[in-house]
């Protein structure tokens, strides 16, 4: 049954649909094209303002989202269900990132992703910078101080020269993204038992499945 599959029926009553959250927000977001509707931001105190394009798209910018270029969803009607979703994810509190991670959740959500968490991947370390020629590839070297050494009964100065290393990619990025997915994995969570708790939903059904919340270990 697609994600576009309405409720079917056992002895007349209605049956729900069992989703784990995060099939729940690519259903409301994704196929249902539900909108966040997000808060006015505190910084705005004039009457009537409203939360602007502009600033949605700024803070995608800096999220270093894209704008949904997809197909129009056919017709204007949204779920109920999927709106209920959306409002959820609205509500995100600042502890748990607010606008921006609402945001981030429906965009992951639009696009049927997980945050990227770097799986596989192990720093190591490699020059800094190298150069090709005839020979193959060889690392740069650089001068780091010189010596006199006595050869053939001669004193002369040469230069020591040390090869530069870096971490790629730097273990730092790897916590990074790994932090980021933690925080993503968090207002899942709390979107999660805000909707199970809410029972606003009529049609769908929010189980306790989640993502790991730690699939690198």
């Amino acid at each position: 049954m697609s994600m576009q599959g309405r409720i079917g029926r056992a002895g007349g009553a209605k049956v729900k649909r069992a989703l784990g959250v995060q099939a729940a927000l690519e259903w409301a977001f994704r196929v249902e094209k539900a909108q966040l509707e997000l808060p006015q931001p505190k910084d705005v105190v004039e009457e009537g303002f409203g939360f602007g394009l502009e600033y949605v798209l700024m803070q995608r910018a800096a999220l270093g989202c894209k704008v949904d270029g997809g197909q129009p969803k056919m017709g204007s009607y949204t779920h109920a269900d999927a709106e209920v979703i959306a409002a959820t994810v609205a509500a995100m509190p600042d502890s748990l990132g607010g606008i921006r991670m609402a945001i981030r959740i429906a965009e992951l959500a639009r696009v049927g992703l997980t945050p990227d968490w770097m799986p596989g991947v192990v720093p190591r370390c490699v020059p800094v910078e190298t150069r090709q020629n005839q020979h193959g590839v060889r690392a740069v070297t650089e001068v780091v101080g010189s010596e006199r050494v006595l050869t053939r009964g001669k004193w002369r100065t040469v230069e020591v020269l040390a090869c530069p290393v870096t971490w790629r990619p730097h273990p730092q990025q790897i916590a990074s993204a790994r932090r980021g997915y933690e925080d993503w994995w968090q207002a899942l969570d709390w979107v999660r038992d805000g909707l199970i708790m809410g029972r606003m939903l009529r049609e769908v059904e929010v189980t306790a499945a989640m993502p790991k919340v730690r699939p690198w270990r």
